[in-house]
């Protein structure tokens, strides 16, 4: 379980096909703290550490990224010299800063545009038509493992669902989001409380 603040930007060190795929990513944690078998969500993704760092080196922990999660994520997040949005394990007591994140993405979705607001930066995305109903103004989404407020949805016919949000000069500091551009693909994933009112509405229609 994650909040979805970001507290690392780490960049993955290699990409090695077996099995699965090991990804080694280096990071800025101090992996004396860091369990092998801990979770770790990668720009929204949630992974276990299968190896890490020896104490005193340079950081860097390595994660097993199926076929399944390289279907489901964003197009070429998985290369050598990608930068990821890193957040450990929610802990019991500790601050809920954002949102309640599985690390579980429910979709990829499209960056429509960036434009300046003031000193943040508004950002439009392009929803996968499965994903639509879940995302609503002034409720909460991850993208790439960010929590986020979602400003405005507008639905396009054609063209699918739309939303936008702002991205504040802190978090274009501090995540990878001040760097997204028009056409890039982003991990989504929605507000598990509206993934549990669509369930109950489903099952309210079936028993009516």
């Amino acid at each position: 379980m994650f909040t979805g603040i970001v507290s690392d930007v780490g960049a993955i060190a290699s990409v090695e096909a077996r099995g699965d795929t090991r990804v080694v990513v280096s990071t800025a944690y101090d992996t004396a703290t860091v369990d092998l078998g801990a979770s770790i969500s990668c720009s929204g993704v949630c992974l276990t550490v299968v190896d890490k760092s020896a104490p005193g080196a340079p950081g860097w922990f390595a994660v097993d990224v199926s076929g399944e999660t390289l279907s489901r994520t964003a197009q070429g997040q998985w290369t050598q010299g990608k930068r990821l949005n890193l957040e450990r394990a929610l802990r019991l007591g500790d601050e809920l800063g954002g949102h309640i994140v599985t690390g579980h993405v429910d979709g990829v979705a499209e960056v429509l545009g960036v434009c300046a607001d003031g000193d943040s930066k508004r950002i439009g995305f392009r929803l996968p038509r499965e994903l639509a109903a879940f995302v609503a103004p002034k409720g909460s989404v991850t993208v790439d493992g960010v929590s986020l407020t979602v400003n405005e949805v507008s639905d396009e016919g054609a063209d699918g669902t739309h939303f936008s949000i702002n991205v504040i000069p802190h978090t274009q500091a501090q995540t990878t989001l001040g760097e997204l551009h028009a056409g890039q693909a982003v991990n989504i994933e929605i507000d598990v409380l509206a993934r549990y009112l669509q369930r109950m509405e489903s099952y309210r229609a079936k028993a009516g």
